[in-house]
């Protein structure tokens, strides 16, 4: 008996001898790496699934990075539960593509309490304390719209359009500064007449919801100004459907400049498209270098872009986009 508890007592030690070692080497892996949780708005369109593409190439096990990323389904309540999972993983980083710009003051003070970096992508937030976040890195969203109401001036074929207006998710920075620039371009010329505005979330589905419902009740307009190329989709497709032809019969104004969009503006469907470019994954990585090095990025980073019309648009440039 004492033989056999004996034999069972080494094949114990062995299997455990032989076992321990998996959970250290499944941490070595890990042990050089820079640990990166990424809590982005979600998949709701080309240019934010651009944008979580540039993230993971960017920062791939290749480049020494383990990305965590936490898909928010446009939730900010799920947003702020993955900030928290974050800090209590310890993780070295933390990037933030906040779905609305209020409501971050009390996680980002815990992600500062436990000493994490947080770097603020895309959309901008509200906070009067900016020590609460290393650095933002984005679009200037009433830079685009500007200069989609500047193209408007030079190049709507009447004095006095009629406008729709598709916004994007109300309170978002991107929708805020685009559709500031309309407002202004509206106050500008008292003859523009807003006919229709509403929020089509940045989704293709409710663009062509919207457009046509405006469509069935007969209200007639000349323009769409749509704050993103995904509702611009919808709406031609709504046009389409309607026997109207887009960029002829209706002038389209989009923001974006996906690959399929400036497809589009080569076909003339769009007649104008500001860039807003997806790509900051290797932006990100040049903050955490720096950040690593001990080194000071810049506090914010406008990221630069242009804009294309038929005019412009050539098939070299379009070959040559990274989305």
């Amino acid at each position: 008996m004492k033989r056999f508890l004996l034999t069972l007592c080494l094949l114990a030690s062995l299997l455990l001898s032989s076992c321990s070692p998996a959970t250290p080497a499944a941490t070595d892996a890990y042990d050089d790496m820079i640990v990166v949780g990424f809590s982005q708005v979600g998949a709701e369109s080309d240019w934010r699934n651009a944008h979580t593409r540039s993230m993971m190439e960017a920062l791939s096990a290749e480049n020494g990075y383990r990305l965590i990323i936490d898909d928010a389904q446009q939730k900010q309540e799920r947003q702020i539960t993955a900030i928290r999972n974050f800090i209590h993983q310890g993780v070295d980083y933390i990037v933030l593509a906040p779905t609305t710009m209020a409501g971050w003051d009390t996680v980002l003070t815990e992600a500062k309490a436990a000493g994490v970096p947080v770097i603020i992508v895309d959309r901008m937030i509200d906070s009067a304390d900016e020590s609460l976040f290393t650095c933002w890195i984005g679009s200037d969203f009433r830079k685009e719209g500007d200069e989609a109401v500047a193209w408007m001036e030079k190049n709507l074929s009447t004095d006095a359009p009629r406008i729709v207006h598709l916004q994007g998710n109300t309170g978002t920075t991107a929708q805020q500064g685009r559709t500031e620039g309309l407002d202004a371009g509206l106050a500008k010329h008292p003859q523009w007449q807003l006919v229709y505005r509403n929020t089509a979330d940045f989704t293709q589905a409710k663009g062509q919801e919207l457009v046509e419902a405006l469509l069935a009740q007969g209200i007639q307009f000349d323009v769409i100004y749509s704050e993103n190329d995904n509702m611009t989709y919808g709406a031609i497709d709504a046009l389409k459907n309607a026997g109207l032809t887009p960029g002829k019969d209706v002038t389209i104004v989009s923001f974006d400049a996906a690959h399929k969009a400036l497809e589009m503006v080569m076909t003339g469907e769009i007649s104008y498209n500001v860039e807003c470019n997806p790509l900051h994954g290797p932006r990100v990585k040049a903050v955490i270098e720096k950040l690593e090095s001990g080194s000071k990025p810049p506090k914010f980073t406008f990221v630069e872009e242009t804009s294309f019309d038929t005019a412009t648009i050539t098939r070299e440039v379009i070959d040559s986009r990274g989305y």
